[in-house]
């Protein structure tokens, strides 16, 4: 069965409006039990505490929409078994990440959690045989997906740094990845990606400069697997086999960006890659003078601008390809140049 595009964008308004309606509830309660992020550490940019729990709102509204949208249009068993498989890890990754936002927890344990679940989720992916692509070598699919989803979970953990930046670039990667999986006809990564694209959106209303809510690891954790389980069964069609895997690699570029500029930062100066501190893209940005507003603008433009070098892939593959996919790379290169040379602190 096929929808419009219409039928998409209604469905991505509605969750957006679910998420925007569900917010202030939930951070009222986040207040109520003092489920706060406090400015107790020098990195931490707020003045006044900022509860958490925004990801709880994002949870609920992705998971209501997709549900919602199951029953109401061609309900199945194979097609709930589909979303399921994608929904139950992310619901429990963010409890996870709930915990920790609550109680705190130690890196190692986190990253047990989200390589178990990856695990999981890799399995599941090529039992159901609904990998958009696939290698011939099972056991290279197993450590490739679980790589990706661990890799792609931190990422946008990490990348939760600024008020707005990680809802909005994950808003405007899930708005490019809708489009081609739409194009392709994958009518469950459709949904999925339009609904994700929403529900952030809408918490981004609470989520901008000054943020009044942050999505904390339960949110950032929860929209982790969803993305990338979604960029993993996204099936571009596009050969050769590098320029397929180009378009997911794409996608991610802006938070994979800011991962590989922290992550190198803190080994360079001899520290814990998962020690805290004001070394992200959003920090250097405002380093060299961005105030906090059009620092967000900026991190969402990035992420923008590799969404239409997938795009530019997928749509086309054969004459300007090659020639996109080198123009990325040497975007990507000298940002990733550009922002290492800004101090690292101060």
């Amino acid at each position: 069965m096929s929808y419009s595009i219409a039928q998409f964008f209604l469905l991505g308004f509605l969750t957006l409006a679910l998420v925007g309606l569900i917010t202030p509830p939930i951070r009222y309660l986040a207040l109520r039990f003092d489920a706060v992020d406090a400015p107790t550490l020098e990195r931490k940019a707020q003045k006044e505490p900022v509860p958490y729990l925004g990801g709880v709102a994002i949870a609920i509204g992705i998971i209501s929409a997709s549900y919602g949208a199951l029953i109401a249009t061609d309900f199945s068993l194979a097609a709930l078994k589909l979303a399921s498989s994608v929904l139950v890890p992310a619901i429990a990754i963010s409890a996870m990440g709930l915990w920790d936002d609550l109680r705190g927890l130690a890196p190692w344990p986190r990253l047990v959690a989200q390589t178990f679940t990856g695990i999981i989720v890799a399995v599941i992916l090529t039992v159901t045989d609904t990998m958009g692509f696939a290698f011939s070598n099972h056991i290279v699919n197993y450590a490739i997906t679980v790589l990706w989803i661990v890799g792609v979970c931190n990422s946008i953990n990490f990348f939760d740094n600024h008020d707005g930046g990680a809802a909005g670039t994950v808003a405007v990667i899930t708005f490019f990845l809708f489009f081609i999986a739409y194009d392709r006809q994958q009518v469950l990564v459709s949904a999925l990606a339009i609904v994700t694209a929403g529900a952030t959106a809408g918490f981004l209303i609470w989520n901008r400069t000054p943020a009044k809510i942050y999505m904390g690891d339960a949110g950032s954790l929860f929209l982790g697997i969803i993305v990338s389980v979604l960029t993993i069964r996204l099936s571009p069609g596009v050969i050769p086999t590098y320029k397929s895997l180009a378009i997911p690699l794409f996608l991610m570029a802006t938070p994979i960006l800011d991962t590989t500029v922290a992550v190198t930062s803190r080994l360079y100066r001899g520290i814990s890659p998962f020690q805290g501190g004001r070394d992200h893209l959003s920090h250097r940005l405002m380093r060299v003078g961005l105030n906090r507003r059009i620092t967000a603008f900026t991190l969402w433009a990035f992420a923008g601008f590799y969404g239409f070098v997938a795009l530019a892939i997928y749509i086309w593959p054969d004459t300007w390809g090659t020639q996109v996919i080198v123009l990325g790379a040497i975007a990507w290169v000298a940002q990733l140049i550009y922002f290492l040379r800004i101090p690292s602190e101060g």
